[in-house]
């Protein structure tokens, strides 16, 4: 489950041109703009990450003068989002350490006492504590659906770690020589059709969806015959992708129609997710759209800010279009591992 605000050590602080009031605190692999001598280098901090909703009991200078907070979840306050300050990129919100002891209303109604080390430490997650959640857009009729139940337990929500958080893990996986699968990341709506028990299923990001053709999903299930590749196969998995086209995140890529495209498969019987090869085998079998597959064995040499640079550029999909590419994702081959670039133009272009 993606931490939205966690206790982390300020890196390095370092100076923005041309800028007297604000400087930059590096975070990992992230980069955000705070008051000029609010923190310094090794001191414990809370960061939230983009798409965090933050409370306005929390933060309410995140609300413009002479606006309106927003409401999400019957809680005031606003969503992070990446934004340029005077030139410089700035991705989520630097708390001081003191902001998880200086709440009179914290959501578990327990009180916190900054002298319990346990708290204090690199990496500890503060989401519940500080009531902050990740923002979830509200989903279009026409993909709601009418509700069966919530999304089955047995099978993971797709959400792949971004690489700002992963600084240490990349170094190992580097010392490893580790191959990874690149692909593109699409900008639609998470899709999931899985098989459980013998019942046949489809899945909105958090929902289980009542059997309809009237429903995209369940339309966009049916159209490449998930429903029957399941029932042939035989067993508990589920296949997860992304819909893209018409109605969905304003059809950047300009399709007439809906289109499913795999990115992971979940065998529930063994617990696992297939290997790249296995799930390449599988889509190519049943004849399944995939996702657009950069590369299949690369050993990844970059740096964070390499990675980045590389998830920069332009969709391969589209009807006489070229939007620009949410981001790329990679998959291990050895490893059940995986993470995300997110092309920061599109961040920017798209207010997430």
């Amino acid at each position: 489950m993606r931490k939205m605000a966690t206790i982390r050590i300020v890196d390095s602080i370092r100076p923005i041109v041309d800028a007297d009031a604000i400087e930059c605190a590096i975070v990992g692999g992230w980069t955000v703009v705070v008051k000029k001598g609010e923190f310094a280098a090794g001191d414990f901090a809370v960061y939230c990450e983009i798409d965090s909703f933050i409370p306005s009991t929390i933060a309410p200078y995140l609300t413009k003068p002479g606006q309106y907070a927003k409401t999400y979840n019957d809680v005031e306050g606003e969503r992070l989002r990446t934004v340029r300050l005077r030139g410089q990129l700035s991705q989520g919100l630097l708390l001081p350490i003191t902001v998880v002891g200086h709440l009179v209303d914290i959501p578990t109604g327990k009180a916190v006492v900054l002298a319990d080390l346990s708290i204090v430490q690199d990496g500890h997650d503060v989401s519940d504590l500080l009531g902050i959640e990740k923002y979830e857009p509200a989903v279009p009729a026409h993909l709601a659906g009418e509700v069966k139940g919530l999304f089955p337990s047995q099978i993971p929500k797709t959400d792949q770690e971004r690489i700002q958080n992963l600084t240490a893990e990349l170094a190992e996986w580097k010392s490893k020589r580790l191959t990874w699968e690149i692909t593109e990341k699409l900008d639609g709506s998470s899709m999931t059709v899985y098989r459980l028990h013998g019942d046949i299923g489809v899945c909105s990001r958090n929902l289980d969806l009542k059997h309809n053709l009237e429903n995209s999903l369940w339309r966009a299930a049916s159209a490449q015959s998930l429903p029957g590749v399941l029932e042939k196969v035989g067993r508990d998995i589920a296949i997860q992708g992304e819909l893209i086209g018409n109605g969905i995140q304003g059809n950047k890529y300009k399709l007439r129609d809906q289109s499913f495209h795999v990115y992971d498969i979940y065998d529930i019987e063994a617990g696992r997710y297939f290997t790249p090869a296995e799930r390449l085998a599988f889509v190519t079998e049943h004849n399944i759209k995939h996702v657009p597959i950069f590369e299949h064995a690369k050993v990844v040499t970059q740096n964070v800010k390499e990675l980045l640079d590389f998830a920069e550029g332009i969709s391969v999909v589209g009807e006489g279009v070229k939007p620009i590419r949410e981001g790329v994702v990679y998959k291990c081959n050895e490893e059940q591992v995986s993470f995300k670039a997110i092309n920061n133009t599109f961040l920017l272009k798209n207010g997430d």
